[in-house]
């Protein structure tokens, strides 16, 4: 068997078949490269347009439907939130309200009884004051009699230590006198 040769030398080629420079810069070869690289680009094209972009078209869709739900539920929870705040606050409003409303009451019930027993208070001391007076009284009564008791005797012997005699009846005369003023 014989094989055949072809020549291959060319312009791009040398007679032992290796390439002469770059063979993509070729001149020759480039009608056969720019078939290759069209059809390569429509390969490519029908890959990526039906395959691939399609895979990222949806998962972009997906993020953005993700993002606009996220955003969504935040949105959600702070209006939850802004009507827990508000109700907080309204129940510590009332609580405060309800506080102020208990002291009110409670002052009220102190001064309520703070009165009451005042007024006993003041009874006691009114009964105590009107014993004060009444034994007063009879304490004045009794000191103006010992005292009438005790002038009567002083001047008894007073005048009895001045050498002369006095009758108890002038002397009580005497000393009724002067106590009356």
């Amino acid at each position: 068997m014989a094989t055949e040769t072809t020549d291959v030398a060319g312009v791009c080629v040398d007679a032992g078949g290796s390439a002469l420079g770059m063979p993509q810069l070729c001149a020759d070869w480039m009608p056969n490269q720019i078939f290759w690289l069209v059809i390569t680009l429509i390969a490519v094209y029908f890959v990526m347009s039906r395959v691939a972009l399609p895979r990222i078209s949806a998962v972009l869709a997906e993020r953005s439907g993700t993002i606009t739900n996220d955003i969504a539920a935040a949105e959600e929870l702070k209006n939850k939130a802004a009507q827990a705040e508000a109700a907080y606050d309204q129940a510590l409003l009332d609580a405060r309200a309800e506080a102020n409303k208990i002291v009110a009451e409670a002052k009220a019930e102190i001064q309520a009884e703070l009165d009451v027993e005042l007024e006993k208070a003041d009874a006691q001391i009114a009964a105590k004051t009107a014993e004060s007076e009444a034994a007063i009284a009879e304490i004045r009564e009794g000191s103006v009699k010992s005292v009438t008791e005790v002038a009567k005797a002083t001047a008894k012997e007073l005048v009895a230590a001045m050498g002369g005699t006095a009758d108890a009846k002038t002397i009580t005369a005497a000393v009724t006198a002067r106590m009356k003023g």
